[in-house]
């Protein structure tokens, strides 16, 4: 009775351990994608996105409080996030979100998209008010120009010489150019492999649900 006494506490313990929190798990791709959640899960998730894109922005905010929260979190849905970069600004903030590292990309991509108004009409604001002085500038002075007139900086939690040190590589960059392949409208979704039409959240989280995601 002793013996049974001592481990039925261990046996609570063990029982009461939360499952794994699959949102906060991140990795890279040989192409240099961020990929989120369980890489073994059933239902993949592929989408190609643009920071300046109000399309990608909704789907995000609206997404978030199933799909991040519960699907990924579960461990039964991984997205992997690919760039279609636009314009400089867009360029600019893939290399910020993507500064440090996969761990914070996800949380970094959510406060970009929850305050895209904001920072795009600063930005709009600051590249007309310095078009001349910012055209000068070489391409990685630039985008950081750009970033912080945009009010971006801030929202990655970084030193200076990091950030400075995230534009400063080339090939980086390089990759993230690379990222969109012949995918030329946002988002644009994969769902195990194959390419969906044009989704809202709406019209996407059904097609998840199919797949046994909860």
């Amino acid at each position: 009775m002793r013996i049974v006494a001592v481990l039925l506490p261990v046996l609570a313990l063990t029982a009461a351990a939360p499952a794994r929190d699959w949102a906060a798990v991140a990795s890279k791709t040989a192409t240099g994608a961020y990929v989120i959640g369980n890489p073994q899960a059933r239902v993949k998730l592929i989408e190609y996105a643009s920071y300046t894109c109000s399309h990608c922005a909704d789907f995000a905010n609206q997404s978030g409080p199933v799909l991040k929260d519960r699907m990924i979190r579960s461990g039964q849905v991984s997205l992997e996030f690919r760039h279609v970069v636009f314009n400089a600004v867009d360029l600019g903030a893939a290399v910020l979100a993507r500064c440090a590292g996969p761990r914070n990309f996800a949380a970094t991509t959510a406060r970009f998209y929850q305050t895209q108004d904001q920072w795009l009409a600063r930005a709009s604001a600051f590249g007309q008010a310095n078009g001349p002085r910012l055209s000068a500038l070489p391409p990685a002075k630039l985008l950081r120009a750009l970033v912080d007139g945009a009010g971006l900086t801030p929202l990655v939690r970084l030193t200076p010489a990091a950030i400075d040190a995230c534009f400063a590589d080339k090939a980086e960059i390089d990759r993230i150019t690379a990222m969109q392949g012949d995918v030329g409208s946002t988002p644009t979704f994969f769902l195990n492999g194959k390419r969906l039409p044009p989704q809202t959240w709406a019209t996407l989280e059904p097609q998840l649900r199919s797949l046994g995601a909860r």
